[in-house]
């Protein structure tokens, strides 16, 4: 039986003898800031409270209370402690460890009195790599913490520890089932799973396995069982995610979960031919995802930590933005490495929703030398990853970490941290493809900005003029709603946006750059002087808008050499005034994400157009496309037209079809554009099915003599 504690806490270094409530699981920092009345981190730069803190020893105190039958035994029992930490009963040190991913179990009954046993977490400073550059992430690169608490260009520096996980005291008997794990696979022909149960009791206990329905499969005591032609798994929107229920239990004891029998490999994308000449050397990196026997077009995003407290990440958290993930037509995440890893209720919500895995470890932008006592922790911590997410049907890549192989990192293939990460994965997690880094050879990171002066102008011709196997990273930046701006920005600082301490805070200055996330100098070439922050907040968004829905739809065409897109990013810890997000912290859609869920719509008329601004006179053009990732062919009339001020002109009829997971080119649209009294025009592509998709741009007008109409120049 599990038993909740009481706990509370202390800082060892400031104020020694003196406590205050904190919760379990939780952070150590933010309850010591609700105890000494610190304001609300989200607002202006309130985060830097925290930062006195960095140094400082923790400690959580309880004194143990629980209900013991005769021949039970105690045990502490914690799901993940953050970072450095010793456990000690009644004074006396227990346990000592290093890392945050590892869970632990200590058997305490032996040195039990039973009367005000008190137990303690002993948490030590932040580890810092010694010589690195003060307060940057520099300072991750000797340990196993996720990078992202130093600091980075949409998380405040905010180096946060504490029982971060689920913890209790449990009272177990003989009957107990520990170490549960069960795996499956499939053979090659896929018609029939294999189940392995794995677990510990000094009973015998019954094994089950029940389908989605509720049918039982198999029931006995076997701990190896055959299932024939088992119903497979699928990533959303092209099939089912389809779960088995497995059953442990013996006469007092009962352990539960899901499997789902699928196979993941990562392939040669298709033209993607390997070096000329002889000898071979470097070639582009198998980048598609070949699911079940089939190739899929990989859409998604890249995930970051929801909360800035870890310790405040709830299921609840999960679901409401892994719902949103779905609905927006993607089928795989990828769990940026300098984040870590999630609890276990993102991945069981993956498994339900469809969602592949993309899971990094917590290696981002660094140089990590393998030390011998750097070495040790990662091995620790990355082989509780893996036992701990294996069995997932949805965890469909490992990887080293994010952007190791560059000038800022400066690892190879022949880092030991990347080596020792590909054979725990090869020995533990044998099937399941391992990267060492994201972007490899042939797979593109960036651009983030809707305009790169020195990288081919807007994200029409970046991406038009790009050719890589896979998007893992790309970003259009916007400026937050003015209602989340008045939540994080002092009102007297909102308007005109300058580099305050809140905007500096929050990512609108200074994050990559002057004012890169903000982009005022971008919106002025395009919109020129701006009179309020709605104003800004407004075009802002327009711009990611486009931005968005030209570099998700250019991707899809450049199938099937290019097989995946997963823009920077999904979510985000907090409120940040300007940045690349679709969901705004907590999980408000920003306008973006209608956009990218329309353009990730599995059966989509699309069209490839050179720019965002468009002048009076200037000849109009736009390549017609028919983007088709579902598992039935795709035909239908689109009708495409122009609206330019109040003013409809049908352009052109196209009948198109194209077979499953598809893609097939029309026609090219064109006509001159009129000279009309409006800041934008839009293109219109309707199907007779309902199915419409619009393109919204930027019009600069240029009085003319005579106003023709719009003059059609298709053939």
């Amino acid at each position: 039986m599990k038993f909740e504690q009481n706990w509370k806490g202390r800082n060892c270094t400031k104020e020694p003898e003196v406590y205050f409530d904190v919760s379990v699981p939780g952070n150590i920092q933010y309850d010591y800031g609700v105890a000494h009345g610190f304001e609300n981190v989200q607002f202006a730069d309130n985060y830097k409270q925290y930062l006195p803190l960095e140094n400082d020893d923790w400690e959580y105190e309880t004194h143990l209370c629980y209900e013991k039958k005769e021949g039970e035994r105690v045990f502490f029992v914690s799901k993940g402690i953050d970072y450095r930490y010793d456990i000690s009963l009644n004074g006396e040190k227990r346990y000592s460890y290093e890392g945050m991913f590892r869970g632990v179990e200590i058997d305490l009954t032996d040195d039990l009195t039973g009367e005000d046993d008190v137990l303690t977490v002993h948490i030590y400073p932040h580890p810092k790599r010694e010589g690195a550059p003060e307060r940057t992430r520099a300072e991750a690169s000797a340990s196993c913490k996720p990078p992202v608490s130093y600091g980075w260009d949409w998380n405040p520096r905010l180096l946060i520890s504490g029982i971060w996980q689920e913890t209790y005291i449990e009272t177990r008997d003989e009957f107990y089932i520990g170490d549960c794990e069960v795996l499956c696979g499939l053979n090659e022909e896929m018609d029939c799973g294999e189940v392995t149960y794995h677990f510990n009791c000094l009973h015998d206990c019954e094994t089950m396995l029940y389908d989605a329905s509720g049918n039982k499969v198999y029931s006995g005591t076997e701990t190896h069982v055959s299932v024939k032609n088992p119903v497979l798994w699928w990533c959303n929107g092209q099939g089912e995610p389809y779960l088995y229920r497995w059953v442990i239990r013996n006469g007092r004891e009962e352990r539960s979960g899901y499997i789902g029998f699928k196979r993941v490999r990562l392939v040669q994308n298709i033209g993607a031919d390997g070096a000329d000449g002889y000898p071979k050397s470097r070639y582009e990196a198998p980048a598609t995802i070949e699911l079940n026997g089939r190739r899929i077009f990989a859409k998604g995003s890249n995930w970051v930590n929801p909360e800035l407290f870890w310790g405040q990440i709830t299921e609840a958290r999960y679901d409401e933005l892994l719902i949103l993930a779905r609905d927006c037509h993607m089928n795989l995440l990828r769990v940026w490495g300098g984040a870590g890893v999630c609890k276990d209720s993102f991945y069981d919500l993956c498994d339900r929703y469809g969602i592949l895995v993309w899971q990094e470890f917590m290696l981002a932008c660094n140089n990590y030398i393998a030390t011998p006592h750097y070495m040790a922790v990662l091995e620790s911590e990355a082989t509780a990853i893996i036992r701990n997410l294996r069995h997932h049907p949805s965890l469909a890549i490992w990887c080293g970490g994010n952007e190791l192989f560059n000038r800022w990192s400066g690892m190879d293939d022949q880092s030991h941290a990347l080596r020792l990460l590909n054979k725990l994965c090869f020995e533990m997690d044998y099937d399941r493809p391992f990267i060492a880094t994201s972007p490899l050879m042939g797979m593109g990171h960036g651009g983030y900005l809707f305009y790169h002066t020195n990288q081919g102008g807007e994200v029409f011709q970046t991406f038009q003029n790009a050719r890589f196997t896979a998007y893992t990273e790309f970003g259009c930046p916007a400026c937050a709603s003015p209602e989340i701006l008045r939540e994080i920005i002092p009102e007297t600082e909102i308007f005109p946006p300058e580099a305050t301490p809140a905007w500096i805070a929050h990512h609108g200055f200074n994050a990559w750059g002057h004012g890169s996330w903000l982009c005022l100098d971008m919106l002025k070439k395009y919109f020129g002087e701006m009179k309020s922050i709605e104003e800004v907040a407004k075009r802002s968004n327009w711009m990611q808008c486009a931005g968005y829905q030209a570099i998700f739809e250019e991707i899809r065409k450049q199938r099937p050499y290019s097989s995946m897109a997963l823009n920077w990013c999904f979510n985000e810890p907090w409120n940040t005034a300007a940045g690349h997000c679709l969901v705004a912290y907590p999980a408000r859609p920003r306008p973006a994400y209608e956009t990218v869920k329309a353009a990730l719509r599995p059966k989509l008329f699309s069209a490839r157009i050179a720019k965002f601004g468009w002048s009076t006179g200037e000849s109009f053009e736009a390549e017609l496309w028919l983007l088709n990732d579902s598992l039935k062919p795709a035909c239908g009339t689109v009708s495409v037209s122009l609206q330019v001020g109040d003013t409809v002109t049908h352009l052109l009829d196209w009948d198109a079809e194209t077979g499953e997971n598809e893609n097939v080119q029309g026609p090219t649209v064109r006509c001159i554009l009129p000279d009309v009294q409006t800041d934008r025009f839009t293109l219109i592509l309707q199907n007779e099915n309902g199915m419409e998709n619009r393109y919204c741009l930027r019009y600069y007008r240029k009085a003319q003599a005579v106003a023709p109409k719009v003059r059609i120049m298709n053939q």
